[in-house]
């Protein structure tokens, strides 16, 4: 069966250098170094390009290493400023998050962290398979917390002591909708992380949260058969009401317009954003009909 007119708008497009967001910032340079987990594709991929396309040292994570391999081609594709180091690392696994740090390390002075990487898994409470619970809690929260434990004492041996971590909420961290359990609470905690390490960065290592609806991903996509059997529609309704239907726009968010928040985020502009959240929902969670 050939894709529907509305999947095709829901397809994960290929960002461009000409819609990466430039900030001419005097830590946005290769000697800085930002980790970006899940840079094997959709928002991580676009995160890693657009920080690459800032100049900075951008160290990619990722289970999929054939994945991390595109995102490295891509960006040699793109003649960016910055470069892209590759470390294939299992999240679940503290001795691989040990390692990516060590290795992000020896490629210049950690400053930044953008923990992106994010799965799903779509049933009803009474049938949500714990180990698939436990997996999602390692990768969307328990990572992101150990892997900001380890880079604090490496921005904070910058020579300015100038850092940030950005984490990759959703709607879901303000608002729940059925069968995503797990996906809704790790973004709720996901908040509190970043609050949390607002509260300790002693206004020099700060934090943000990006929110927003559905994005072009991958990890959509993948979803729309899932969220149609649980909800008993088709495709395109899963799409039209459930996706789009709360927001005000017609068209999702793409992975590079998530990106260049990470961009503005950690950029000298957003030097009073510290534990806040960037809500762009396109009105999902804050207006009704």
């Amino acid at each position: 069966m050939s894709e529907s007119a509305n999947e095709q708008r829901v397809a994960s497009p290929t960002a461009s250098a000409d819609e990466i967001l430039k900030i001419d910032d005097y830590r946005f340079t290769e000697e800085s170094v930002c980790i970006v987990t899940g840079a094997g594709s959709g928002i991580g991929r676009a995160t890693a390009i657009a920080l690459a396309g800032n100049g900075m040292t951008v160290v990619g994570t990722d289970i999929d290493e054939s994945s991390l391999a595109e995102t490295a081609d891509r960006v040699v594709a793109l003649d960016l400023d910055g470069t892209f180091e590759q470390v294939g690392a299992d999240l679940t696994s503290d001795a691989d998050l040990k390692r990516i740090v060590t290795t992000a390390a020896d490629h210049g002075s950690i400053r930044y962290l953008a923990n992106v990487a994010g799965i799903q898994h779509i049933d009803p409470i009474e049938a949500f398979p714990m180990d698939t619970y436990d997996a999602m809690h390692q990768i969307m929260l328990r990572a992101p917390l150990y892997l900001s434990k380890l880079c604090l004492p490496h921005i904070r041996s910058t020579d300015d002591g100038v850092g940030c971590v950005g984490n990759m909420c959703s709607a879901h961290g303000h608002y729940v909708t059925a069968d995503k359990v797990a996906y809704n609470i790790t973004k709720f905690g996901l908040r509190g992380l970043t609050q949390s390490i607002a509260a300790e960065g002693n206004g020099t290592v700060r934090s943000f949260s990006v929110s927003t609806g559905y994005v072009k991903t991958p990890l959509v996509t993948d979803q729309l058969s899932d969220t149609a059997d649980q909800r008993g529609l088709s495709v395109d309704a899963v799409i039209e009401d459930v996706m789009l239907g709360q927001a005000r726009a017609t068209e999702m968010m793409t992975p590079i317009d998530v990106a260049n928040l990470f961009v503005f985020g950690f950029s000298k502009h957003a030097a009073h954003l510290n534990g806040g959240d960037l809500l762009f929902d396109d009105g999902m969670t804050l207006t009704y009909e």
